[in-house]
C-alpha cells in the first residue's frame, strides 16, 4: 500500500483541504470504511487500476462511502498526472456509480471535467431549511437540490455574516440526507460578480467540516449555468479557492494541489 497526502484548492501556499490517496490496496470495503475512521482526514480515494488499463477512484470520508468527491479526485490527479511520463489527460471512473471523469493537466493546473447529474427531485419545504441549521432562515433564493455526482442541498444566505455563523444541526443533516439521498448541505452567499463564498455540512463531527467542496462548486455552477470562482475554508482556518468553468458540454472544476509533508 502506497498512502500520499495532499492539500487541495489551497488559495495560499501550504493550505487547502487534505485527502489521501491510496495506491496498491485490495482490501474490502468495510476494511477500507476503517482505514478512513481511523485517518480521520476529510477524505480518502483509493485508486483501483484495471487489467484494461483503467482507473477506479472509490472514495470514503470517515463516516461514509461516498459516490464523488472533487478535492479527493484531484489529489487522485495530481498522484495520477504529475509523476514522470504520465499523461497529459486521463478518464477514469467512480467505484459507486461508475460516473466518468476527464482530469486534465493545463498549464493553469489541474481540471475535472463532469457534466450535471439526475438530482433526486425532492419537495423542500420551506420550514427545512430553518430546522436543518437550527435557526431561522432567511434565503435569498429558493432551496435546489444540484449534482455533479454528488447530490447536495444548496442554500443562498444573505452576507458572510451569516454564512460563518451558521451552527447547524449536523445529525439531523445526515438523517435529512439519507432520507432523500442527498449527500448534506451546501450554505453559500454571493460576494461580488461569479464569486461566492460557501460551507458544506456534510460529516457528522463539525471539526471535519470541509474547507472545500468540489461537488458543490460544481453543482452550484450547474445551477447557475455560469463560471464562478468558490472561497471556502474561512470557519476551518484553511482558506481555499475553487475555480469552476462553466460551458454547456462540460463543468471543469480546479485548483491548487500540493504534496503535504
Amino acid at each position: 500500500m502506497i498512502v500520499h497526502l495532499l492539500k487541495c484548492f489551497g488559495a495560499a501556499p501550504g493550505g487547502g483541504n487534505a485527502a489521501l490517496v491510496v495506491e496498491n490496496d485490495d482490501n474490502s470495503e468495510t476494511a477500507r470504511q476503517q482505514f478512513a475512521r481511523e485517518r480521520q482526514v476529510s477524505a480518502c480515494v483509493f485508486l483501483d487500476r484495471q487489467a484494461d488499463g483503467g482507473v477506479v477512484l472509490d472514495y470514503f470520508y470517515p463516516h461514509t462511502r461516498s459516490p464523488l468527491c472533487l478535492h479527493a479526485t484531484l489529489a487522485a490527479a495530481h498522484v495520477l498526472l504529475t509523476a514522470p511520463g504520465a499523461p497529459a489527460a486521463l478518464t477514469v471512473t467512480t467505484a459507486m456509480r461508475g460516473q466518468a471523469l476527464q482530469l486534465v493537466r493545463r498549464a493553469e493546473g489541474l481540471f475535472i471535467s463532469l457534466t450535471p447529474q439526475p438530482a433526486p427531485a425532492v419537495m423542500v419545504e420551506k420550514y427545512v431549511p430553518s430546522e436543518l441549521m437550527g435557526q431561522h432562515m432567511h434565503l435569498l433564493s429558493p432551496p435546489v437540490i444540484a449534482s455533479v455526482g454528488s447530490p447536495k442541498l444548496l442554500l443562498e444566505v444573505a452576507d458572510r455574516t451569516t454564512l460563518r455563523a451558521l451552527r447547524p444541526n449536523l445529525e439531523l443533516i445526515a438523517d435529512w440526507s439519507a432520507l432523500h439521498q442527498v449527500n448534506g448541505c451546501y450554505a453559500y452567499c454571493r460576494t461580488g460578480e461569479h464569486e461566492y463564498e460557501g460551507r458544506n455540512f456534510n460529516h457528522l463531527d463539525p471539526a471535519l467540516e470541509d474547507s472545500a467542496t468540489g461537488v458543490a462548486a460544481g453543482a452550484l455552477s450547474a445551477h447557475w449555468q455560469q463560471s464562478l470562482r468558490l472561497h471556502q475554508g474561512h470557519v476551518t482556518q484553511q482558506p481555499c479557492l475553487i475555480e469552476v468553468q462553466y460551458s454547456a458540454q462540460a463543468i471543469w472544476v480546479g485548483g491548487m494541489v500540493q504534496r503535504s509533508t
